[in-house]
């Protein structure tokens, strides 16, 4: 019963979004601007990492894709909170965990589609990247998807208008960007900034990402990144869907 209601679910949200072309193909604007007016200004430049300039810069603006579109999808909850929709699956017999993860999953396969324009983007810029490292990266712009996503919903269920929502949400997520390294390694930084940003879960991904993308994978770099992907994703899944049990009860 839970995949049959998560499947429906999820089928309901994903044709929400394919009936939206214009939003599914402007979410990833923001990256494609990253990369193509700020990528070139790396070329060449020394940045303490192994790899072109388009191997640190690109996996980077996946995890960018993942961080700020998902942090933002409880923005959907909020308007659905105050249109009664909630309420209304509420009654049903429907599992509260497919609640979640059919949302969730929805968004991943959008910022999958959108990672994969990216790279395609960034190939025709100059990038290359060996093809597993590839899968790897848009296998971790998944996981941070459905781990901040089930964060974003779990926040928009305990707000009351988006006027809440917006700030909380930039307060969390720009921090985050600038410690994790998104833009340029952490290894540029002094080494104050450097020993903070390891306080912050997104830096091991990114760092894992861009070993994928110099054909590295059997790496500490990958293995961090693994277990703290999987271990925050597990925990994120877990504090949303307490919160949609529980919410309204």
């Amino acid at each position: 019963m839970l995949l049959h209601d998560t499947a429906l679910i999820y089928g309901r949200y994903l044709r929400q979004s394919l009936r939206s072309r214009f939003a599914l193909l402007f979410g990833a604007l923001m990256p494609l601007l990253y990369l193509l007016f700020f990528g070139p200004l790396l070329t060449g430049l020394p940045l303490g990492g192994r790899g072109s300039s388009w191997q640190l810069l690109v996996p980077g603006l996946l995890l960018q894709l993942g961080l700020f579109g998902a942090a933002f999808a409880g923005f959907a909850v909020i308007i659905e909170n105050g249109q009664g929709v909630l309420e209304r699956m509420r009654v049903t017999p429907v599992s509260r965990l497919a609640l979640l993860l059919g949302r969730v999953l929805r968004d991943a396969t959008v910022f999958v589609f959108q990672a994969v324009l990216l790279v395609l983007a960034a190939v025709a810029m100059g990038l290359r990247a060996p093809l597993p490292g590839v899968l790897i990266g848009f296998a971790f712009v998944a996981l941070l998807t459905v781990s901040l996503g089930s964060l974003s919903y779990a926040m928009a269920m305990k707000v009351a208008t988006p006027q809440e929502f917006g700030p909380a949400v930039n307060a969390l997520t720009m921090p985050s960007m600038l410690l994790s390294g998104l833009m340029l390694p952490m290894s540029l930084a002094p080494g104050w900034l450097d020993v903070l940003s390891h306080f912050v879960p997104f830096r091991y991904l990114v760092d894992a990402v861009r070993d994928a993308y110099v054909g590295s994978y059997a790496t500490a770099h990958m293995l961090y990144g693994v277990v703290v992907a999987l271990g925050f994703t597990a925990l994120s899944v877990t504090v949303g869907t307490r919160v949609f049990r529980t919410a309204g009860a």
